[in-house]
């Protein structure tokens, strides 16, 4: 039996970034069931870090002002590349949703002074294939959010962790937790081991791995999330220096993304664990929200894929030790966030693996921890 400090059971963001900070204090080793790591989510999404996320909650906005920090200014030797790329984004809605639009504004000047409301022609001037009869109103923010290098990001994380002794396991899965007096055994098709501190980092199956450990499950809830990728249209120049165009109320949205747009009809259908796959359904309401808007038919998808979002039933992380079993660490539900709050969000769980007060940080910005506390749900 493999023996270690600390085991971390998932190596997508969360894992690989809770192995980075705990390599710090101890021996870790993530095991991974996939044969490559970040296979699922984290290797599926098209993030974003978004200042303005949440419209000012202030959880949501600690988490992710403290996180935004790392991501602008890595440590040195953490990647070559560069891990934001800044950038727009524009709010659109149907004519028949200004007051809608001027809601958000009003809540939004409240957290920001980079938000602006513009009417059809400006519109048109930032993006230029939203046509006339969509929306005759929206709100641009011209440096809210910016686009995230996710594989550097978790590479960076990993290739931190392993210059530090930590192991990632792939072709591990956990066939079987135990519980002794002094930590946790697990038995994995890789072989066994051992560590009195486990942590359940496995986004949509962190319920399954609470339930085979006899600790409460929190009623994880993973979502659909279909991507569709579409050549640029013909004769449109500079694409790559739009803004990220979304749906006010989060219908869809759309990007440019190296010369082609990827286009999101923001799904949410409720899932099993399990490798997601694009449904032809959603796929079709991709085609359908980006031809309402700017008039344009798309004839051929280039790329498709579907990822889970998983989230928790107030829709804030769980993250803690389980009251109900010693030992056992819930890194979960980070729900559309868990990338742009990962660096947040691994230091505040290696401060409580570790018994140590929060980083100042994060203190500084007030962030209120019973909201992620995994207790809630116990």
């Amino acid at each position: 039996m493999i023996k270690a400090d600390f085991i971390v059971i998932g190596a997508g963001i969360a894992g690989a970034s809770v192995a980075y900070e705990l390599s710090k204090h101890g021996k870790v080793i993530v095991l991974e069931r996939e044969s490559q790591p970040g296979y699922h989510t984290t290797g599926r999404s098209a993030a974003v870090l978004e200042t303005t996320y949440g419209q000012g909650d202030p959880a949501i906005y600690a988490l992710t002002k403290t996180s935004s920090i790392f991501l602008e200014n890595p440590p040195s030797g953490f990647t070559d590349a560069k891990l934001l790329n800044w950038r727009g984004k524009l709010y659109i809605a149907p004519k028949d949703d200004r007051d809608k639009v001027i809601d958000r504004y009003e809540k939004l000047i409240k957290i920001t002074d980079d938000v602006k409301l513009v009417n059809r022609e400006e519109i048109r001037n930032i993006v230029p294939i939203i046509n006339d009869n969509y929306s005759d109103l929206g709100l641009y923010l011209e440096n809210e959010l910016a686009d995230i290098d996710v594989h550097a990001l978790h590479e960076g994380y990993m290739k931190g962790a392993k210059s530090r002794g930590a192991e990632f396991i792939t072709n591990a899965e956990v066939l079987k937790i135990s519980k002794t007096n002094v930590g946790w055994c697990l038995e994995t098709n890789a072989g066994d081991y051992f560590a009195p501190i486990i942590v359940n980092a496995t986004g949509s199956w962190v319920d399954e791995i609470a339930k085979m450990a006899g600790v409460k499950e929190i009623g994880i809830r993973p979502q659909r999330r279909t991507m569709v990728v579409v050549d640029a249209p013909e004769g449109i120049l500079d694409i790559d220096k739009w803004p990220m165009v979304v749906e006010l109320v989060d219908t869809f949205y759309f990007k440019s993304d190296a010369g082609k747009i990827i286009i999101s009809p923001c799904d949410t259908s409720l899932s099993e664990p399990c490798d997601a796959q694009p449904e032809e359904i959603d796929v079709a309401y991709a085609a359908h929200y980006f031809h309402e808007c700017t008039d344009i038919e798309i004839r051929k998808v280039e790329q498709k894929w579907a990822g889970l979002r998983n989230g928790t039933k107030d829709k804030y992380p769980a993250l803690g030790f389980a009251p109900d079993a010693d030992g056992f660490f819930w890194l979960a539900g980070q729900e559309g966030i868990g990338i742009m709050t990962s660096p947040a969000m691994s230091r505040i769980a290696a401060s409580i693996i570790m018994g140590e007060e929060i980083p100042k940080d994060i203190r500084d910005v007030g962030i209120d921890l019973s909201i992620i506390d995994v207790k809630r749900f116990f």
